[in-house]
């Protein structure tokens, strides 16, 4: 009886060693960048005794055991099929004909979605096998920046600082000096998890150009930091020169504005002298005018006489004019009074003078 239990044994393992096979797997977990390509195994040997229809199916298995499966390509009756969206165009198989033992497939330009467990199941009755293989797609360090927080001056302290804004963690960071005194070592012990280079009682020797490298498991980035360390600046000679600069600034602001104001009062004062009339200046007198005032005014006396008083007055006296009146100069004339002492100038208030003849007290004419 044991003997025919055993025999039953060797045939059963004999008939599973011959049945369907997958190849020896990969590694079961592959880390790969985001942005990258993958390539996911799975190659098969069939039995002759596996003659039903050749199915193929790679599932993405649910984290959550109370979920399903999500399907993503099937091969079944010599056609392919994409059942996932978020791998549509971007999944397929690496054979063009995975009935010849390779059903492995290939995913273009991976994403951080893209993680997670695959199952890869091939079916050929009675044959069946599967195997999964988890797939972690992480993001590269990108945007690596380099800065100093601190004074960069002899004696004080300040930090070297690094960090990247892109990759997925954990990233670790690593200083270098890559050039300067006691390059190729950082100055101070590093703290690699925040980047953070503290530098305590600073002096020359630190100047340099320093590097920071961020990375991850999947790559790396960097960035360049050139130090400096100078001298304490002299901040109250600053503040000195900042205020005197600007004492002199306005200094030179007034003085402009002072000069453009009496430049421009001095033309407004031009300008008004020019078109003044001074009316205590008479207005000078030729002779011609004087000969002419002096016969209009015998004239207006001869209009004044009246017919008794013609009788009695030449006619040559009428014609008769001075010469010497014309001749001599107004400031000569004889019996000239000053303007001043006549009293107001009546021929600016438009009199005409007029020459009286003497008359005698009996009302006759001299």
């Amino acid at each position: 009886m044991d003997s025919l239990a055993v025999l039953w044994l060797l045939l059963l393992s004999s008939a599973s060693m011959s049945a369907l096979q997958l190849v020896a797997p990969d590694p079961k977990t592959l880390i790969l960048p985001q942005g990258d390509k993958v390539d996911l195994d799975c190659k098969f040997t069939l039995d002759p005794e596996d003659t039903g229809t050749l199915d193929i199916e790679w599932s993405l298995v649910a984290s959550d055991t109370q979920q399903t499966d999500q399907q993503i390509l099937t091969f079944a009756g010599d056609k392919t099929y994409t059942m996932y969206d978020e791998l549509k165009g971007r999944v397929h198989f690496v054979s063009l004909d995975p009935k010849s033992g390779d059903a492995s497939i290939e995913i273009i330009n991976l994403k951080q979605s893209d993680s997670g467990t695959y199952q890869c199941k091939v079916k050929k009755v009675p044959g069946v096998a599967s195997k999964r293989i988890t797939l972690s797609v992480l993001v590269k360090p990108a945007k690596t920046r380099c800065y100093v927080e601190g004074s960069q001056e002899i004696g004080r302290d300040f930090s070297l600082k690094c960090e990247s804004k892109d990759g997925t963690t954990p990233l670790t960071y690593t200083w270098q000096k890559i050039s300067g005194q006691d390059k190729n070592s950082p100055p101070v012990p590093l703290d690699a998890t925040t980047g953070v280079l503290p530098v305590k009682n600073a002096s020359k020797e630190y100047s340099g150009t320093y590097r920071c490298l961020s990375h991850n498991r999947v790559g790396s980035d960097e960035c360049l930091l050139i130090l400096n360390v100078a001298p304490p600046s002299n901040v109250a000679g600053k503040i000195a020169g900042a205020v005197i600069g600007t004492l002199l600034g306005l200094i030179l602001l007034a003085l402009i504005i002072f000069c453009c104001c009496r430049k421009q009062k001095e033309k407004k004062y031009e300008k008004e002298v020019q078109h003044e009339i001074r009316e205590d200046v008479a207005p000078p007198k030729s002779r011609n005018s004087t000969a002419r005032s002096y016969i209009g005014s015998n004239h207006s006396s001869l209009g004044s006489l009246s017919p008794s008083n013609m009788e009695g007055y030449s006619k040559a006296q009428y014609n008769k004019i001075p010469s010497e009146e014309f001749e001599r100069p107004p400031s000569h004339a004889p019996n000239s009074v000053p303007s001043k002492v006549a009293g107001p100038n009546l021929s600016r208030m438009g009199a005409i003078p007029v020459m009286i003849p003497a008359q005698n007290k009996d009302g006759s004419v001299v």
